[in-house]
């Protein structure tokens, strides 16, 4: 009996140690058959300005090697008929300006960069020197000269006599103003460093902590002058235009957008000829994206793998990414599950674009000419306006001009400020936030998971340039969590410093 159940024992192993022998060859015989790859995410962006048409370009760009792709289907949702968000233009009498995003640094990188890659031309600034007048209301507070004379060195004098008037007022706090921008500028420029030596940042505050620039956003512009020496003559006067013209706003804004702020008023400003929305038009059609205008995304759902994007139109799309490359503060977007970011309001600028001609009894002058190209303003908010300035010069009775205002400009007091007035357009921008010290930053990842905004670091500053590095990394934080890794080859931006005059589109 014993000696039958140890054949059966035994018999029974030697059956199990067969299957396994089995069992473990046809692993290695399934590890050497090529495996089906996975199916790349697809990703859908909210937004078809720089900040959406970026993302898509440096997704398509920093995977440009990967075999197989790390990226597949690219969507873009656009709620307008054209691309561009708030690079837009705007016809008057049959002539296009710029409306919105209207100038670039001479040291905005990613956008030379576009310009190159998409063969746009840059628009020439003008060579001839600009008037700039100080308005408090009432009178002229500083004003510099001007000249109609085309010859170069009078140009030159009228330059240098401006720049003399300009140091009379304002002394050496001039200077210490132009070093306090060129650092910021600086440690700004960490952020074309290669991928090797810059880190993919999650958060915003470890982003401009990395740069140097975090206790910018936690102080006023005001208080950052103070400590670098600047006169308060200076900081209520011209600093107070330039903030004003650049961002609506006062010098008790926050810091770091103030010194954007400042940096926007220097020499080299340029932009694309025929609009800078080109740019945006030009990315998404190198990204291989389908384009949806005029597609209004009102809800996002997270369904356990995936998102669920549904229009007002009734229509639904299935996204593995979703990138919202829009601000959120004036959009009615409901997620599901519901996400929490910090509250801001949105700063509105009123740009209304006006062909005719300025009253120069408004401004105390018995002609036209007296009036300063660029009308500037000192902060009281008895002033209608933030600025007028002159797009350009039909005749000496017919001018197309821009102002810049924090409330509408109603017909009865343009017919106030101008004699002539031919044609008439507005827009309403909810242009960039209403920055106020210390920030609160929205996070890169609204769920954890994927679900990114590329429009979280806007509340550090809101400038074409600063939505493209936000936009860049995002893009290396979708690479990163689907691949690992991000092609360095592509990274290394050649910095150019053509475009060295002056624009006056605006100041």
């Amino acid at each position: 009996m014993y000696s039958t159940r140890f054949f059966l024992f035994t018999r029974r192993s030697k059956q199990m140690k067969n299957m396994l022998t089995i069992f473990i060859l046809s692993l290695l015989v399934l590890s050497t058959l090529p495996s089906s790859p996975a199916e790349p995410p697809n990703v859908c962006i909210i937004g078809s300005g720089i900040a959406g048409s970026s993302v898509a370009h440096f997704l398509r760009q920093y995977s440009a090697s990967d075999d197989p792709p790390t990226i597949g289907q690219i969507q873009i949702f656009e709620r307008n008929g054209v691309v561009g968000g708030r690079m837009a233009t705007v016809s008057v009498s049959g002539e296009t300006f710029e409306a919105g995003a209207s100038i670039l640094h001479p040291k905005n990188f990613h956008a030379l960069n576009f310009t190159k890659l998409l063969n746009l031309k840059i628009r020439k600034p003008s060579s001839s020197s600009f008037s700039l007048g100080i308005w408090d209301g009432h009178k002229f507070v500083f004003k510099t000269l001007t000249s109609n004379s085309k010859l170069p060195l009078v140009q030159k004098m009228v330059s240098l006599t401006n720049s003399i008037l300009m140091f009379v007022r304002y002394g050496f706090s001039l200077f210490r103003m132009n070093n306090f921008v060129e650092s910021a500028v600086d440690s700004f420029l960490k952020y074309y460093e290669s991928v090797e030596s810059r880190p993919v940042f999650k958060t915003v505050d470890e982003m401009l902590k990395w740069a140097g620039l975090y206790n910018f956003t936690k102080r006023t512009l005001q208080a950052e002058l103070v400590d670098a020496g600047l006169a308060p003559l200076l900081m209520e006067e011209l600093v107070t235009v330039i903030t004003r013209i650049n961002y609506g706003q006062s010098i008790c804004m926050s810091g770091l957008a103030g010194a954007v702020s400042l940096a926007g008023s220097g020499g080299g400003l340029w932009s694309i000829e025929g609009g800078n929305w080109q740019m945006a038009a030009g990315l998404i059609n190198r990204s291989d994206v389908a384009l949806h205008l005029h597609t209004e995304i009102q809800s996002i759902s997270y369904l356990g793998d995936y998102y669920e994007l549904n229009s007002t139109e009734g229509n639904s799309y299935t996204c593995k990414v979703t990138v919202i490359a829009t601000p959120l503060d004036e959009l009615n977007i409901r997620f599901i599950p519901a996400i929490s970011i910090p509250e801001r309001k949105l700063q509105h600028t009123h740009a209304t674009f006006v062909r005719g001609l300025l009253n120069p009894a408004y401004f105390g002058f018995e002609a036209v000419s007296e009036i300063p190209e660029l009308v500037g303003t000192i902060e009281d908010p008895e002033l209608p306006f933030s600025s007028i300035s002159v797009l350009k010069q039909h005749n000496e009775t017919d001018m197309t001009y821009k102002i810049f205002s924090r409330e509408p400009m109603e017909d009865a007091l343009l017919d106030h400020i101008f004699s002539v007035r031919r044609e008439t357009v507005r827009i309403n921008w909810g242009a960039y936030p209403h920055y106020s010290a210390p920030e609160r930053f929205a996070p890169f990842l609204l769920d954890g998971l994927d679900l990114y905004y590329v429009n979280a670091f806007e509340n550090a500053a809101s400038t074409m340039e600063t939505s493209a590095v936000a936009a860049e990394n995002i893009a290396r934080l979708i690479l990163l969590r689907f691949s690992g890794q991000v092609d360095s080859s592509l990274s290394n931006l050649k910095r150019s410093n053509s475009c060295t005059s002056t624009l006056h589109s605006d100041l």
